[in-house]
């Protein structure tokens, strides 16, 4: 594992993400495409979790994401941050989730 540093770790922005519109990509079984509300700003982006979410299921939900990393383009998608989520005992994504009401653009510390 590496480590970070204090410094690097505070370059870190991760924000609570609603998910607006989800749908699977074309030839890609493990692959969806979000489109996310940051609180105000739209963005689009690629997860991995079409084995284990479907599109419909997970509309409105609350998400962490992270928003300063570099776009990057995954099959022909410009994906505009990460979603984070948890892995269980067998390597599957959980997604994680506010346990409260919060809303879309709120900073995670």
């Amino acid at each position: 594992m590496t480590s970070l540093s204090f410094e690097e770790w505070q370059k870190v922005e991760i924000r609570i993400a609603e998910i607006l519109s989800a749908e699977k990509v074309p030839d890609a079984d493990k692959l969806l495409k979000l489109e996310v509300d940051l609180g105000g700003q739209k963005r689009q982006l690629v997860a991995g979790i079409a084995g284990e979410y479907s599109p419909e299921d997970i509309i409105g939900k609350k998400i962490p994401m992270l928003v300063n990393l570099e776009p990057k383009r995954i099959r022909g998608i410009e994906s505009q941050g990460m979603i984070l989520a948890a892995t269980d005992g067998n390597g599957k994504p959980v997604l994680m989730h506010p346990d409260r009401e919060i809303p879309a653009g709120s900073k995670v510390r």
